[in-house]
């Protein structure tokens, strides 16, 4: 049994992460989060005392972060500001959190010799072309395209500076789009899911032709265990399923499988820099560690969230009206279409 530091862990994916700990291991988990919009203690309820707790506070003070990582034997570094068109409207939360905040939880690891893994996005590539068949792999150079991915890649590459130059022991995982239980109804999934429960038809961005990759949150948290207990020190292992789907696709799927026509959605202009595809090469983390999806059917793996979102509407309805109206304020402001598309 180990002591897990889990930063983040009451927001979407690190939150199942901690579930997934709680799940399959015997290892104790405090979690680390400021609680932020994002962020909800409800995706956290229920978990055992004995073996779980929850710290209130941000990832850029030293102070507590030093107490905490100092009794840690792993952090796992999710929490980060994430969504690209707040990033586009306000970048300095993202500089504070994604680049001080990384730094801050380092420094510590440094200090206390603390195994480290940091959480990232394939966003930090940029994007690839529709037709293209390659996909991004780990040699593959960044090329943000957000404040948010920039600030995600400036993390990325404070880890391996911290590995080369003080010997942190630390590795890093690039993920593709996760979908699954205690998403934030701002994120593309759940929120075209609530707006259906709720009668609001979809909205696309362009044509809807953007391709997302797509896995669900266990088999990121399956994957990320399996990168912390067998991956080589100082290696990044990108993260994916295979799932790649257009916007178009993944919103008429989801209007089939809630039964209205696939066609009730509606086209608004696209948004300024929309990246056009992601696609992840996991065979590195596939050949040397042994993993693979056990969602390898989105469908499947989509018809469980819609059912997970219908049945726990009280997780999310608390978040609904003040997302919408941070939505409509963002519009009033920029007098561009609503903001819905990953």
């Amino acid at each position: 049994m180990g002591r897990f530091l889990v930063t983040g862990g009451a927001g979407f994916i690190g939150s199942n992460f901690v579930h997934y700990l709680i799940r399959t291991t015997e290892h104790h988990v405090t979690v680390l989060d400021k609680l932020s919009y994002a962020a909800n203690p409800a995706s956290l309820a229920g978990l055992p005392t004995s073996r779980f707790e929850l710290v209130v506070g941000d990832i850029s003070d030293p102070g507590i972060v030093d107490q905490l990582v100092r009794s840690a034997d792993v952090v796992v570094h999710y929490a980060a500001e994430s969504h690209n068109d707040n990033s586009l409207f306000d970048p300095a939360p993202f500089l504070q959190s994604n680049i001080i905040g990384t730094y801050t939880l380092l420094e510590a690891a440094r200090r206390h010799g603390t195994r480290f893994h940091h959480i990232s996005t394939d966003e930090v590539y940029g994007d690839l072309a529709l037709e293209d068949p390659a996909r991004f792999t780990e040699a593959t150079a960044y090329n943000p395209s957000s404040p948010y991915s920039a600030t995600k890649a400036g993390s990325d590459l404070l880890v391996r500076a911290w590995v080369r130059s003080f010997g942190v022991a630390a590795t890093i995982s690039n993920c593709s789009n996760n979908y699954g239980p205690f998403q934030h109804v701002e994120k593309f999934i759940p929120r075209q899911i609530t707006n259906v429960i709720d009668g609001i038809r979809p909205m696309l961005y362009g044509a809807g032709n953007n391709v997302r990759d797509w896995i669900h949150a266990d088999d990121h948290s399956r994957a990320v265990l399996s990168i912390i207990e067998r991956g080589r020190i100082g290696e990044t292992y990108l993260i994916g399923a295979n799932g790649e789907r257009s916007n178009k696709d993944v919103v008429e799927l989801i209007l089939k499988q809630m039964g209205l026509p696939a066609d009730s959605y509606d086209l608004v202009p696209d948004r300024p820099g929309h990246d056009l595809r992601y696609g992840i090469d996991s065979t590195k983390l596939r050949n040397e560690l042994g993993w693979a999806p056990e969602y390898a059917d989105f469908e499947a793996g989509l018809d469980a969230t819609i059912t997970w979102y219908r049945e726990h509407e009280a997780w999310w309805r608390p978040q609904k009206a003040g997302t919408e109206a941070r939505y409509m304020a963002q519009n009033n402001t920029s007098k561009k279409a609503p903001r819905t598309t990953p």
